[in-house]
C-alpha cells in the first residue's frame, strides 16, 4: 500500500499559528460589508478645498483631508521653515501663529483652518528688516543647528502675546492679576514645549528678553 503521508505533509499546527490565524479572521469579520471586494482598489478619500490666508497671502487649495496643517505649509506651498521634527507634537519645531496664537502644525488638519490667518517664520520680517525676535535671536546666538530655531521664534512672539494678554503659566506666583514681568522662569516654563537639542536655553532666554524690552 502506497505511503500517503509521504504526498501530504503534516500541518504543524502552533499556539503562535492559532493565535495569528484567529486575530486575522476577527480583523476581517469586523470590515463594513464591500470593503474586502474593494481590495486595493478602494476609492481615494474625497479632496476638500479650503482658503489659507497665509503671510498675508491668500492660496486656494485643494487637499486630502488627512492633510496636516504642516505639511500642507512644506508640500504645497513650498513654506519649509517649519521644521517636522518629532511629528508628534512633542518638539515644536514645526510652531506656527494662526490667528495670533501658537500651535503645533503637525498636529492640527489643514482643513481644519480654512479661512484662517497662518503666520510662518518666513512672514515675520517686514520686508528686508527682521522682526525684533529675529533679530534678537540672531545678535545672542540664539541657535546653534538651526533646526529648532523657526519654531522657537516663532512660539517666542506667540509667547509674548498670550503674557500681554493674561495668560498665567504653571510658574505664575499670582494667579489674580498678570505678570508685570516675565521672569527667566516664567520665559523656561512658557517655552518649554520647545525643545533645542543643541541646548542654547540661556541663548534663548535672552535673546526673549531683549526683544520684550522693545515692546514687540
Amino acid at each position: 500500500m502506497e505511503d500517503t503521508q509521504s504526498k501530504f505533509p503534516t500541518l504543524e499546527v502552533t499556539r503562535r499559528t492559532l493565535i495569528e490565524t484567529g486575530a486575522t479572521a476577527l480583523v476581517l469579520s469586523s470590515l463594513p460589508r464591500g470593503a474586502l471586494a474593494a481590495g486595493s482598489d478602494q476609492a481615494e478619500l474625497s479632496q476638500v478645498s479650503i482658503d489659507l490666508r497665509v503671510n498675508g497671502n491668500l492660496h486656494h487649495l485643494t487637499l486630502d483631508p488627512r492633510t496636516t496643517l504642516l505639511d500642507a505649509l512644506r508640500e504645497h506651498l513650498a513654506l519649509t521653515g517649519s521644521k517636522k521634527g518629532c511629528d508628534h507634537g512633542q518638539c515644536g519645531a514645526c510652531t506656527v501663529l494662526v490667528e495670533g496664537r501658537r500651535i503645533n502644525s503637525c498636529l492640527t488638519l489643514a482643513a481644519m483652518h480654512d479661512g484662517h490667518s497662518i503666520t510662518t517664520i518666513e512672514g515675520l520680517a517686514f520686508g528686508q528688516d527682521l522682526h525684533p525676535m529675529q533679530a534678537a535671536f540672531v545678535e545672542h546666538d540664539g541657535f546653534q543647528c538651526g533646526y529648532c530655531t523657526s519654531g522657537q521664534i516663532c512660539s517666542a512672539v506667540g509667547m509674548l502675546a498670550e503674557s500681554r494678554g493674561g495668560m498665567p503659566s504653571y510658574v505664575t506666583a499670582d494667579l489674580t492679576r498678570p505678570a508685570a514681568k516675565l521672569s527667566d522662569d516664567e520665559i523656561r516654563e512658557r517655552m518649554s514645549g520647545n525643545i533645542c537639542r543643541c541646548a542654547a536655553y540661556p541663548n534663548i532666554v535672552a535673546a526673549i528678553k531683549q526683544a520684550l524690552g522693545e515692546q514687540i
